[in-house]
């Protein structure tokens, strides 16, 4: 659970992921994912601190988190990153001011150099745009470039457990298509697990292997994607069907 003062932000959630398998976890706005993925990432641990130190909004975390067997639930973000959690934030968050090399460089910052370079020529390989893109400044790239970007710096990180906060957001269908394809490779090629929120969940849901759907901060459905993709409420919900 997590409260913001006296609301709930997250009530009684319990979200599993295995290993080499993709989770979506679909919802409104305010429903409570990016409040998630906060809380996975540990970045809610520092939020929480911050505001305690500033006097600020009062933020409550309950409950526990658990990975690869170990009780994570007070550890600080950095060092769930070297563990393994690493968070792609909604609206990409890249450096603006760096170049597309930069950015890339600056995610491999836990990687070996050999690990490193072979992440880099992965991610050009997936993302074969970025190649032409190198020396271009991050902030002088479209909506779709940027997100290619920023899920290619999460993967210099040599990520365990890929967190996608809305990675969709905003963007073309071709480039939602693009995107949708190069997570399920991830999956398949590089063995990683993927959590992946979306308020939009026709372009995701046929890829993923279980779903949630979270309504104002409660998990209220769950199952299958196959199985939650043929409800009839969620057709009409997210489909218009």
């Amino acid at each position: 659970m997590v409260f913001y003062e006296n609301m709930l932000a997250l009530n009684n959630i319990c979200i599993r992921c295995a290993e080499r398998e993709i989770v979506g976890v679909f919802g409104a706005n305010s429903a409570g994912k990016s409040t998630l993925m906060y809380t996975l990432s540990g970045i809610m641990e520092d939020i929480r601190r911050k505001e305690a130190m500033a006097g600020g909004e009062r933020i409550t975390v309950m409950g526990r988190i658990r990975f690869l067997g170990m009780d994570i639930s007070g550890m600080k973000p950095s060092r769930r990153a070297r563990i393994g959690i690493i968070l792609c934030p909604e609206r990409r968050r890249i450096f603006k001011e760096s170049s597309v090399l930069e950015n890339l460089r600056i995610g491999a910052y836990l990687a070996s150099p050999a690990k490193a370079k072979e992440t880099l020529d992965y991610v050009f390989g997936m993302f074969p745009a970025l190649v032409h893109l190198k020396k271009r400044i991050g902030g002088f790239l479209s909506g779709g470039e940027q997100q290619m970007l920023a899920i290619g710096r999460a993967l210099m990180a040599q990520p365990k457990l890929l967190l996608l906060d809305e990675p969709l957001l905003g963007l073309s269908p071709l480039m939602q298509s693009v995107l949708v394809k190069a997570t399920r490779e991830i999956r398949d090629e590089k063995g990683v697990s993927i959590i992946v929120t979306e308020q939009y969940a026709r372009p995701v849901l046929p890829i993923v292997d279980y779903a949630f759907i979270l309504e104002n901060g409660a998990a209220v459905m769950e199952g299958s994607g196959e199985d939650v993709i043929n409800n009839p409420d969620v057709r009409s919900a997210y489909f218009g069907i």
